[in-house]
């Protein structure tokens, strides 16, 4: 007899963790909203059972000016129990400023692809490698935990498709040095379930014990089927954005962030918890499209969480 869904549920995870992504990689990639509505968002995730919340990052404002008032969010938020904030830092004068705010949760990212590095960091992958050594260690000394992002792990809007090896290859190296945590960036929305499925057999079989959390972009409507490959595989992290806000500045066309709605939705369909309350969620994507004035791609945001018909009167 073929196993039934309640078969295959039964082996799937039954509790998912989410990292809230919008106020850092969401508002990045939008025009510029004042640093009230910033902490405004901040505050309202905050209020809806999500456990981690990515705030700010420590760029130089000419590279990312959205990210420019970063101290003065982080130092204005209401900061709720239970929810661990991060801040993102692309190098190590970044690290030094997160661990200065007083954070303990610090993300650092180095491209698989040695083009996207070049067009984010200005610098090639091999030299970016070399900093986190020293980024890690500064890290660890501090008490701080990291997590290495390792975007353009599924394929890069210059190079293409990116070889597993390459991106295993880096994974070992970041492992090496120390790294708590890894995390794979889907940073041009180029990822598929075989994709996914081909890293993580190559990445779970050389690391098995290493923490993955997985960020899905929906350029091309695939990211809640990567989900459901990457939850066979036993992930419980997964990185999402309300509303679906934001993508990627240096990767055209990787516009579309995986709606933190639509994973929570999906989620809770099969059964599995994520602690957050849907409906409070839904709230907050409301206004996160009204701070910054257009209308978001999340579908569950445009049809609703449900949907229940009224028949049709005969004959129509």
């Amino acid at each position: 007899m073929s196993p039934t869904w309640r078969d295959r549920a039964a082996a799937l995870p039954d509790r998912v963790s989410i990292r809230e992504v919008g106020p850092r990689d969401g508002l990045q990639s939008e025009d510029p909203i004042p640093t009230a509505d910033k902490i405004r968002l901040i505050d309202a995730l905050s209020g809806t059972g999500l456990s981690r919340i990515e705030a700010v990052s420590f760029v130089h404002p000419r590279a990312i000016p959205q990210m420019a008032d970063a101290d003065e969010v982080w130092n204005s938020i209401t900061r709720a129990d239970g929810i661990r904030y991060s801040a993102l830092a692309p190098n190590l004068r970044g690290a030094r400023r997160a661990l200065d705010a007083g954070f303990t949760e610090i993300e650092v990212v180095v491209s698989a692809s040695d083009t996207h590095n070049r067009n984010n960091v200005r610098r090639h992958t091999e030299e970016s490698l070399d900093e986190l050594t020293e980024i890690l260690a500064v890290l660890r000394e501090a008490g701080a935990r990291s997590e290495v992002i390792v975007a353009t792990s599924f394929g890069c809007p210059y190079e293409g498709d990116v070889p597993v090896s390459r991106v295993a290859s880096i994974i070992d190296r970041v492992v090496t040095d120390g790294a708590d945590r890894i995390a794979f960036g889907d940073t041009t929305g180029m990822a598929t379930p075989r994709r996914v499925a081909e890293l993580l057999d190559v990445v779970r079989g050389a690391h098995p014990d290493i923490p993955l959390l997985l960020h899905f972009h929906n350029t091309r409507g695939a990211a809640l089927s990567n989900v459901l490959v990457a939850l066979e595989y036993g992930i419980t992290e997964f990185d999402a954005s309300v509303g679906g806000l934001g993508g990627c500045p240096y990767a055209p066309g990787a516009s579309g962030n995986l709606a933190t709605e639509e994973l929570v939705h999906m989620l809770h369909d099969m059964g599995i918890e994520t602690g957050v309350d849907l409906d409070a969620l839904l709230r907050v994507a409301e206004l996160a499209e009204t701070l910054v004035d257009r209308e978001l791609p999340s579908g569950v945001l445009r049809a609703g969480p449900r949907t229940r018909l009224t028949p049709k009167p005969d004959g129509l």
